[in-house]
C-alpha cells in the first residue's frame, strides 16, 4: 500500500505542477478582476472537474486490474509493471519528438483568456471545467491498473491521493501566482512534462517487479 501511495503522490505532484494547469486561472482571474477568493474557488471547481473524469476512468481500469489479478495472479505480476514501463517509454518518445501536447493546451487556454471578457463568470467556469474534465490524466490511469492488484483499497488510495494532491497543489500555485510570485512558472517542467512523467512511470514499473505488495 505504501508503494501505491508514494507512486500516486509522485505522479499527482508532477501532473498538478504543470504550468498550463494553473497559470491560465491566474491570467483569467486578473483579466476579470476576480478577488483572490473567487479565483481560488474557480481553481477548486476546475481542479475537481479534472480529477473527476480521471477517477471515473481509473475505477474502470482498476477494476479490470483487480479482476485479472484474482484469476491470473502470475500474469498480473508481469503485466501491470510492464504496462507502466511501456507507457513510460511512450512518454519518453513523445518528449524526444516534441512538445505538441503542451503547445496545444497553451493555445486552448489562450483562447479562453482572449474570450474571457465577453463571457459571464459562470460561462467561463463552465468552459474551463468542461475542458479540464475532457482531459483526464492518462499517466495516473495506468497506475490504477497497478493499484487494482490489491483491490478496492488500492483504487481508493490512488483516487484520494490524486484528488487531494491535484486540487491542493493547484490552489497553492494559483495563490502564489496571485501574490506576485509568478517565478513559479517553470519552463523546464512545462516543456519536459513527458520526460519527467516517463522516467517516473518506468521507475515505478521497475520497482513493482522487485517489490511485492
Amino acid at each position: 500500500m505504501w508503494q501505491i501511495f508514494i507512486g500516486s503522490l509522485v505522479l499527482s505532484l508532477i501532473h498538478a505542477s504543470i504550468p498550463n494547469h494553473w497559470i491560465p486561472l491566474i491570467a483569467i482571474g486578473k483579466a476579470e478582476k476576480w478577488t483572490v477568493k473567487e479565483t481560488l474557488v474557480a481553481t477548486a471547481i476546475t481542479g475537481f472537474a479534472h480529477t473527476l473524469s480521471t477517477i471515473f476512468i481509473g475505477i474502470i481500469v482498476g477494476f479490470i486490474g483487480y479482476k485479472l489479478s484474482s484469476s491470473y495472479s502470475l500474469i498480473m505480476t508481469y503485466i501491470a509493471p510492464s504496462i507502466l514501463i511501456g507507457i513510460g517509454v511512450v512518454y519518453l518518445i513523445f518528449d524526444i519528438r516534441g512538445n505538441d501536447h503542451q503547445h496545444h493546451h497553451h493555445a486552448e487556454f489562450e483562447d479562453f483568456e482572449n474570450k474571457a471578457k465577453s463571457k459571464s463568470k459562470v460561462a467561463i467556469l463552465t468552459s474551463l471545467s468542461i475542458a479540464m474534465f475532457l482531459t483526464p490524466c492518462i499517466e495516473i490511469e495506468a497506475y490504477y491498473f497497478q493499484a487494482g492488484k490489491i483491490g478496492w483499497t488500492g483504487i481508493f488510495i490512488v483516487s484520494a491521493v490524486y484528488t487531494l494532491t491535484t486540487v491542493i497543489l493547484m490552489l497553492i500555485l494559483v495563490y502564489a501566482g496571485l501574490r506576485g510570485t509568478q517565478k513559479f512558472r517553470s519552463h523546464t517542467l512545462e516543456h519536459h512534462e513527458k520526460l519527467i512523467t516517463g522516467i517516473v512511470l518506468v521507475c515505478l514499473g521497475l520497482l513493482a517487479f522487485f517489490v511485492e505488495f
